[in-house]
Formats: structure tokens, C-alpha cells, sequence
């Protein structure tokens, strides 16, 4: 009879989960209903905002930032942070277009390596921060920093061309769907995919435990070292995903191009909701998030504000999210107390 008692303890988890998950659609709805007034503002302020073919151009720049915001959601819920993902995107995609056009590659052998590569130096930063015991944003500042490097060295400081590689910017570019570019429907399978591993997984369940508290999980069994790489890796494979989707987009792969991304992709995260401490985040948040990135970066460049602006403008938003995260940390700490 008692087994079926259910204990005060028990009562405050159910009640804790429940409180946690309304404050998580609340979030998500707020960042959605920001992302309505936002895009609404720039349509009323011209008028070729809103012409399908600027919506296409959103939807494909949100392709490679949303791809790149996912892959670092798993990272952000852990408590970790990877600096590394833009020049990694840009060195995927250069080492894939080199053997693209050196090898011969066949599409679906392109596709293979830049994931297969991506995941390789997601697995370095997590080899980084358990083995070396190098921070997060120390060890993915260096790799940042030696991805740059790299891929400046093997493109010989040039675009590497792949429109002789048969089929390759229809991965980005064509269209399964009229008038709606693969690479929208790729994040949007990713999306879910990556929802479905966070959320229905034993990755997910251990994304989670690390970043709520890594001391607990270690405590409880869990080879937190081992689950740190995995995750890590899990996001090298949305950075390779990326890559691939940045190259087809441009038949090339530009040594220069990548650097900034990491900055659009993380604010992307935060201000879907997920938290920098860690222990909480959602895909769909991010993906919003995402979505309100490219559409402030267009609405600026269609209101035609210069370049040096953008810039500004995408570095306040950053700080804005960052300090909405700490307010939502203390109203969280100031009901649990």
C-alpha cells in the first residue's frame, strides 16, 4: 500500500518538470511572437521585404546559421561553448571541395566526408575540454583559430570551384518542393532530428544531466568524459552539415567566409531559450531564434543601414540575450527558493 503513496519528493519533481516545461512554451512563444513583429516591422518599413524571393533568401541564410545553432544547442545545454564552429564550417567545406574536384567524388562520397569530417573535429574540441581539461572557450578559441588557419593553407587562399562536380548545388539550390529551396527542407528534417535525439534519447537524457549537474552524473555512473566527446561530435556533424550547405549554395568553398557565424549561431540558442549555465534548451527555440537572426541581418540590409551597423546591431542583440538569460536564471533561483 505505501509503494503507491506518492511521496512529497516525488510530488515536487512532478511539480518542478511541469513548472519548467509551461516556462519553456512560454519562452518559446514570446520568441516566436518577437519574431512576428520583427519581420512585420521591416515589411511595413518596404515593402519588397516581404517579396518571396527576399522570404527564399531568409529561409536560405537561416539554413546554414539554424544548422550551426542546432549542432551548438547539444554543446549550450551541457554548460559547454564552441567558439569553433564558423572557421569549422568554412574548413569542412574546404577540405570537401578539395576532394570533391581532386577524387572525383561522387555527391553522396561529398556529403559523407564533410559529415564524417565535421563530427571528427567536433570530437577534437571535446577531446580538448576532457582529457586536457582545457575550458570550453579557451580550447574552441584555439581550434577556432587553427580551423581558420587551415583552411587558408590547403585552398592556397583561393575559392575552390565545385560546379564541375555534377549535381552538387542542388543540394542547396534545387527544389523537391516548388519554389522552396532543398536546403530549407534539410534544416527543417535536421531540426526534427536532432529534437528527436535531444528529447527521446539517451543522448539527450545525458546532454541534459551534464549540464543541469556534471558532478551528479559522474556521481551516479555515467561516463561523463565519453558522453562529452559524443555530444561534441554530434555537433561537428551540424558544422559539416553546414559546410555542405554553404558550399552548394555557392559552387564554392570560400577560404574567408565563415568567421562571424559562431556568433549569429549562439545568439540563435540563447534567444530560443536555451541556457549558457546549462541544463536547458530546445530545438524548436533554436530554430526560431535562428530564424529571427536572418531576418533582422535582411530586414537591415534591405532598409539599406551599412555593413559596420549590421554588425553593431547583431552584437547588441547578443548582449540583450545574454542579459535575458541571467533574468531568467534569477526569477528560476528566486522561486525554487
Amino acid at each position: 500500500m505505501s509503494k503507491n503513496i506518492p511521496t512529497d519528493s516525488g510530488k515536487k519533481t512532478r511539480k518542478t518538470r511541469i513548472v519548467a516545461s509551461v516556462r519553456q512554451q512560454a519562452e518559446q512563444s514570446l520568441a516566436f511572437a518577437s519574431l512576428v513583429l520583427i519581420f512585420l516591422f521591416f515589411a511595413l518599413a518596404n515593402s519588397a521585404f516581404y517579396s518571396w524571393s527576399n522570404i527564399t533568401g531568409i529561409l536560405l541564410s537561416t539554413a546554414v546559421t539554424g544548422m550551426l545553432a542546432i549542432g551548438t544547442t547539444f554543446v549550450i545545454i551541457t554548460g559547454g561553448i564552441d567558439l569553433s564552429i564558423g572557421t569549422a564550417t568554412t574548413l569542412s567545406a574546404v577540405v570537401t571541395a578539395q576532394l570533391l574536384t581532386n577524387l572525383n567524388l561522387s555527391v553522396t562520397a561529398g556529403i559523407l566526408v564533410g559529415i564524417v569530417f565535421g563530427a571528427l573535429f567536433g570530437a577534437v574540441n571535446g577531446i580538448l575540454i576532457t582529457f586536457l581539461k582545457l575550458p570550453p572557450f579557451i580550447a574552441t578559441l584555439a581550434t577556432m583559430l587553427v580551423a581558420k588557419g587551415l583552411a587558408l593553407v590547403i585552398s592556397d587562399v583561393r575559392p575552390i570551384y565545385t560546379d564541375s562536380v555534377d549535381g552538387w548545388s542542388e543540394i542547396a539550390l534545387g527544389e523537391l518542393i516548388p519554389n522552396l529551396p532543398n536546403a530549407v527542407l534539410i534544416l527543417a528534417v535536421a531540426a526534427v532530428v536532432a529534437s528527436i535525439i535531444l528529447n527521446r534519447t539517451i543522448i539527450g537524457r545525458y546532454t541534459f544531466a551534464i549540464g543541469s549537474n556534471e558532478e551528479a552524473t559522474k556521481l551516479s555512473g555515467v561516463n561523463v568524459t565519453k558522453w562529452i566527446i559524443l555530444i561534441y561530435a554530434i555537433g561537428g556533424v551540424f558544422v559539416g552539415l553546414a559546410g555542405i550547405i554553404l558550399t552548394s549554395r555557392l559552387n564554392s568553398a570560400q577560404p574567408a567566409l565563415g568567421s562571424g557565424y559562431e556568433l549569429e549561431a549562439i545568439a540563435a540558442v540563447i534567444i530560443g531559450g536555451t541556457s549558457l549555465l546549462g541544463g536547458k534548451g530546445s530545438i524548436l527555440g533554436t530554430v526560431i531564434g535562428a530564424l529571427i537572426m536572418a531576418v533582422l541581418i535582411n530586414g537591415l540590409r534591405i532598409m539599406e543601414i551599412q555593413q559596420e551597423w549590421q554588425t553593431v546591431v547583431v552584437g547588441a542583440v547578443i548582449i540583450l540575450a545574454v542579459y535575458t538569460d541571467s533574468l531568467r536564471r534569477r526569477r528560476r533561483a528566486n522561486s525554487v527558493s
